[in-house]
Formats: C-alpha cells, structure tokens, sequence
C-alpha cells in the first residue's frame, strides 16, 4: 500500500519511471481495481498512476460533504507529491468529471484527456438525494443492487462472474460516508458551460446500453470539446471493465498519437 505524504490518498505506480504519465481515474463505488486489466496492458508504455478517490477503497474517507474541486484538488496535490507537472488523464464516470474540471482548471497539467461513460452532469438531484438517503438510513446494501444493474449488461454479469464479483466487493467495501461524499460531489457538478475551456486533445468512449451516461451526454461532450473524438462501445457504463480489450486499444492508440510531436 502506497498512502500520500499526508495519508489521505492510496496510489500505485506501475511502469517506467521515464514513460509518459498516465493517470487513472475511477468510478463512484470501484476502487483502482477496476483498471487491472489497462495496467497489465499498458505497464510497458507509461507510467501508470492509479489512486482510490477520496471516500474509496483505502484512502481517508472524511465526513462530506465533497465537492468536484476537492476530488480535484486531492490529484493535483498527488502529483505535486510524486513531481509530475503534466500527464494524460483517463476517467470514467465519476472520474471523467473529475478529468473535466482538471481540464479546465488545470490545464497546464493535462496533456491529453480520456472521458469515458460521463457527462458534464451526471443524472439529477432527485437520484442522488434518493441515494444519499439510502445508504445514510441503511449503508451500501441498500443501494447494491441497483448499482450492478447500472454497471454491466445483462449478458456480461452471467458471463463473467470474476470480474463482476471483484467490483461488487470494492462496492460493498466502499465507506458510506465516502460514498455519501462523492454522491454529494456528482449531484452538484455541471461543467457544461465550460467546455469550450478545454484544449487538451480529447477522446471521448460512450457505452451503447449505459443508461446512466448515455450516448446523448457522450455526443454532448464531443460536440462542444474542440477537436475531439467520440468512440461507442457496446457495453453498459463500466466500459474499462465490460470490453476491456477494445477498450485498452482505443485508449493506447489515442496516447500514442497524443504523444507524438505537432
């Protein structure tokens, strides 16, 4: 376990320490599990950095509520600590709000930009309170299942059994207070009117059954980020996860171009 100098947040590196700098950022209810499979694929290429946001996995889960420039702030002091001024950022979900706000915020520190599965704002108040309530009245099992049913398709939980159970556990794992926080982050943020901000080149990875991003907020995203490139994937909304493979190679062969001189 690798914690922060101040001990809030758990990271992990993999890859050369020469190797351009890729961030991983993920999901509401994961951990930095849920990018084994990118790692094991693109260890040789980059230097991977992936932590647990603050409220997950191993990293401190303060008392909310938290906000989409705490979650923010929580990275840039992160590589701050680790001396990266400039790296390319991949978030899902949760995390692609995060690469947003960092893109317009920040943007000396991101050198390209991965919104996969997100939007500018992420459902409404009226989900987020409903969940906020449920988990404060009853913790994570009562918010379980409904979470899974957003996270795969159908045919991907039956056959795929591992890789659905492992997630299910960071969920369950997850500190309500933490999820509580981030929920609280999600329902306030809206970033969109500020992407014409945004000039990191940007690829953006939709699934074509993910109903809590759908296509709509994807093409949203595309349409008003300069420059950049919309990808749909048949999947739900944890795309990393679902179609790891077709996923990893859209993300290596958008770096690989992203590093090369203009």
């Amino acid at each position: 376990m690798t914690l922060s100098k101040d001990s809030s947040t758990h990271y992990e590196l993999a890859g050369p320490h020469d190797a351009p700098v890729l961030v991983l950022s993920h999901a509401l209810g994961t951990n930095l599990t849920l990018w084994d499979q990118q790692v094991e694929a693109l260890r040789g290429s980059f230097q991977i950095i992936r932590f647990d946001t603050r409220g997950h996995g191993k990293s401190a889960a303060p008392r909310g509520p938290y906000t989409l420039s705490f979650l923010a702030s929580d990275i840039v002091t992160l590589l701050d600590e680790l001396g990266v001024s400039r790296a390319h950022f991949c978030g899902v979900s949760m995390g692609g709000l995060i690469g947003q706000y960092l893109a317009v915020h920040h943007p000396e520190r991101i050198a390209s930009l991965v919104l996969s599965n997100t939007a500018t704002k992420i459902g409404n108040d009226e989900k987020w309170n409903r969940r906020i309530q449920l988990v404060a009245e009853a913790g994570m099992p009562a918010v379980f299942e409904e979470v899974l049913d957003g996270w795969f398709s159908a045919p991907f939980r039956d056959l795929h059994p591992p890789i659905v159970d492992s997630l299910a556990g960071a969920l369950k794992a997850t500190a309500p207070e933490g999820y509580i926080g981030c929920c609280q982050a999600i329902r306030d943020a809206d970033l969109s009117q500020h992407l014409e901000r945004i000039k990191a080149p940007t690829l953006v990875i939709a699934g074509t059954e993910d109903q809590a991003t759908p296509m709509a907020s994807a093409q949203f995203l595309q349409q008003n980020i300069r420059g950049s490139r919309l990808i749909p994937l048949r999947c739900a909304h944890l795309a990393c996860a679902e179609v790891a493979a077709e996923f990893t190679g859209q993300l290596n062969r958008f770096l690989t171009g992203a590093n090369q001189p203009t």
